[in-house]
């Protein structure tokens, strides 16, 4: 039956929904592409015949079948790649940027490929942007959050304009948002 692979494949995907990825199934897809390869010859033929034949009418509907089927194909086999390529990227986000050796088994080469250019890519972005966006993936709970100085720092000006004295060992009560970068910078660090 037409298509009935490519199907298989979604289904084999969507069984792993426990944060898995099954392997890449290469045979699986290459059946695929050989299936829709047939077809389009098929239909090449036939279209060849239609023409030469004067128009008969008894083809076209085979000829849209196969057609139907072929894009039922591609769109099956881009729905497979661009779901493993979403796990992918959830990956990077949860793991960070080096996969785990029973993870990397079940990519292909050019998933793997993938991978690494969009971890470059993503490590290249926070850079420019001077932040780390794997750091808070979660929205806080609270604006407020308890610090302690690591350093003498001075005076410290809030955004509402009080003034807070940043000494080594005294803890403070600011937003979160303002002492981001004092953070950052080891000036201060949150208290748990």
């Amino acid at each position: 039956m037409f298509g009935q692979r490519s199907a298989e494949l979604l289904k084999e995907l969507n069984r792993s929904k426990d944060g898995t990825l099954p392997p890449y199934n290469e045979d699986a897809v290459r059946q695929v592409l050989e299936e829709m390869k047939g077809l389009f010859d098929e239909n090449q033929k036939e279209v060849g015949l239609t023409a030469s034949s004067s128009g008969e009418q008894g083809l076209f509907s085979g000829i849209q079948l196969r057609h139907a089927c072929l894009e039922r194909n591609q769109r099956c086999l881009l729905a497979y790649i661009y779901n493993r390529m979403v796990r992918i990227r959830e990956y990077r986000w949860e793991l960070g940027g080096v996969l785990p050796d029973e993870m990397k088994l079940n990519l292909c080469e050019i998933e793997v490929l993938w991978f690494n250019n969009y971890n470059k890519m993503l490590a290249a972005y926070m850079r420019e942007c001077e932040l780390d966006l794997t750091e808070h993936t979660r929205p806080p709970k609270s604006l407020y959050i308890e610090v302690r100085c690591l350093k003498d720092y001075g005076e410290f000006v809030t955004e509402d304009g009080t003034t807070v004295q940043l000494t080594k060992s005294s803890q403070h009560h600011l937003m979160r948002s303002q002492c981001e970068h004092l953070i950052r910078q080891g000036i201060v660090e949150h208290i748990q």
